[in-house]
């Protein structure tokens, strides 16, 4: 039995759809709330690595798409996983405690499009400093603001704004 095939036995409510990106790779369409057990029963099939973690934003739905690849090494099998979630409550189950990857991947997602993965141990941006406005992978994301790093009397980071612009 297929990996997809089994998990969609398992989380019949759960898994929304079984099918193939256009290479080839199985995919499965998963509902937001059941992510993680349907994360750790994959884990159990052989899935033990978490390529990446990525996510499509699109505005017009209102939603965002968390991508997760994962990588059987014994069988030589790929699995991806897609989650479909509200924009502005852009929230999944962490796995990172599933897979170790995730604590340093949840963070870069939450940082690029604001997912905010809940259960997360230290959830914060990893690729931006704290101040930044914004998550540059969203499609409402300003690219003609210019943001500006410096360091304050602390050695903290320190975001400004093009003057000319009025922040």
């Amino acid at each position: 039995m297929s990996a997809p095939t089994d998990l969609q036995e398992r989380f019949p409510s759960a898994v929304l759809q079984v099918g193939a990106l256009d290479d080839g790779l199985p995919l499965l369409r998963v509902a937001p709330e059941a992510l993680a057990s349907i994360a750790a029963a994959a884990k159990e099939l052989g899935f033990d690595y978490l390529v990446c973690i990525t996510g499509v934003d699109y505005p017009a739905d209102d939603q965002i798409e968390v991508i997760y690849n994962l990588y059987n090494y014994h069988r030589r099998e790929a699995l991806v996983i897609k989650a479909r979630i509200p924009r502005d409550e852009a929230r999944l189950p962490s796995v990172s405690g599933i897979w170790r990857a995730a604590l340093f991947l949840e963070r870069e997602t939450y940082d690029l499009l604001g997912v905010h993965f809940e259960g997360h141990p230290e959830l914060k941006r990893i690729l931006l400093p704290e101040p930044w406005v914004g998550h540059p992978l969203r499609k409402d994301y300003d690219m003609n603001r210019q943001q500006f790093v410096s360091k304050g009397p602390q050695g903290e980071d320190v975001v400004g704004f093009d003057p000319q612009e009025g922040w």
